[in-house]
């Protein structure tokens, strides 16, 4: 089983990530990692800290002489801004007599957010307790986590990348066939998306927000090329790979929605219009020497891969720190109130694409072990290969 597990404040001293469960032998070097943080940290619309913060992982355990050794693997990501918060993020206790109040205290909370419930839920007066740790920071540490899985996937053949289909009310066409290196195309746009008018369109729309202080969401497609037919299953409901991606997806910080296919749009089609029609295929292995006429199922049938595109869009809602912000309550007061500014994007979509790959590169990544097995990528790959070897004795 594959897991990982992230720790560290938005402006303490860094970040923190633990990967359990990739075989030993994967090839994995630190700038496989920067790589993709350095992805999560583009986009037109990002705020000053993407100026301040230039990510960058320390391997503390479970990588040597360039690969994985089967234990886990310990990252940290250290925070530039951290000198500038010493006093406020300081963990020891202070003498408020002496040393006066904490500074930046929180308790005009923003609509939107994590800052209100947080304080209720773990009984504190001071919603920095809450925000630092419910930031979108902490996604730095879940790219990193995916980045070492996408790694051990490419050694699989599978591949994974995302594109903006969506962003403030403008839509992106989609090409009819997406390009071979999707991520190389999409990262060449500052929006990360494939249509060249709707990108300039889009631009404007956040640079109108941006004056009117005011936030936008969008939508991000994650395409996964090469996944064998198999992975998942559909006898428990936990082991749906529908709805572990579904799960993973909404646990990124402003996802509200994702979808797997055509998704919500099969409520509203005939079956005739809705499912994908099986013809054969001699040769195409990992989907079982057949292929479908359409991919409206989206890459899944019966809570496993069918072999074909694996295809998730998932939704952001605009960020919930206005620069001319909402009404609120002062939890100190108990009197109405302007909630808090707190340095923030106009809008993040593009980055929410890079996560996005990141969280499925984790769950596909747990689904291939737990479907070939192995404590090294040696045996992983023996495995695999006997499982598709099968798939071709069964045509033949």
């Amino acid at each position: 089983m594959i897991r990982f597990v992230t720790a560290g404040e938005s402006h303490g001293p860094a970040l923190v990530v633990i990967v359990e469960g990739v075989p030993a032998g994967v090839p994995l070097l630190a700038s496989d990692i920067d790589t993709q943080l350095a992805r999560r940290q583009q986009g037109y619309g990002r705020g000053r800290r993407m100026q301040i913060e230039t990510d960058r992982i320390e391997f503390l355990s479970g990588v040597r002489a360039g690969e994985t050794l089967g234990s886990p693997i310990a990252m940290l990501i250290r925070n530039s801004d951290w000198k500038n918060w010493v006093d406020i993020m300081d963990p020891a206790p202070r003498a408020e007599d002496a040393d006066g109040p904490r500074k930046r205290v929180v308790t005009r909370v923003r609509p939107g957010h994590a800052d209100l419930t947080g304080i209720l839920k773990y009984d504190r007066t001071d919603a920095r307790d809450i925000l630092e740790r419910a930031s979108a920071r902490e996604t730095t540490a879940r790219v990193a986590a995916g980045a070492v899985c996408r790694v051990l996937l490419r050694e699989a053949g599978v591949d994974i990348g995302s594109h903006l289909v969506h962003l403030g009310g403008i839509d992106a066409v989609r090409p009819d066939a997406l390009p071979d290196d999707l991520n190389a195309a999409a990262d060449a746009s500052p929006l990360r998306t494939l249509d060249p008018d709707a990108e300039a369109a889009m631009i404007a729309r956040i640079d109108a927000a941006k004056k009117e202080g005011n936030t936008l969401g969008g939508i991000c497609e994650v395409v996964v090329r090469g996944l064998p037919v198999g992975l998942g299953s559909h006898v428990s409901w936990d082991r749906r790979l529908d709805g572990r991606l579904g799960q993973a997806m909404l646990s990124i910080p402003a996802v509200k929605g994702v979808e797997i296919g055509l998704g919500f749009e099969t409520a509203r089609r005939t079956g005739a219009e809705v499912h994908d029609e099986i013809a054969p295929a001699p040769g195409r292995t990992r989907a079982g020497h057949v292929q479908r006429h359409t991919n409206r199922a989206g890459g899944t049938e019966g809570g496993m891969t069918t072999g074909e595109e694996l295809v998730v869009r998932v939704a952001m809602k605009p960020i919930s720190t206005l620069m001319r912000p909402l009404g609120t309550v002062d939890t100190r007061t108990g009197e109405p109130a302007q909630a808090v500014a707190e340095r923030s994007d106009v809008t993040a979509v593009p980055a929410m694409g890079v996560i996005a790959e990141a969280m499925a590169a984790v769950v596909l990544a747990d689904a291939l072990v737990e479907k070939c097995g192995g404590d090294s990528l040696t045996e992983l790959r023996r495995n695999l290969d006997a499982y598709l070897a099968r798939l071709d004795e069964r045509v033949e």
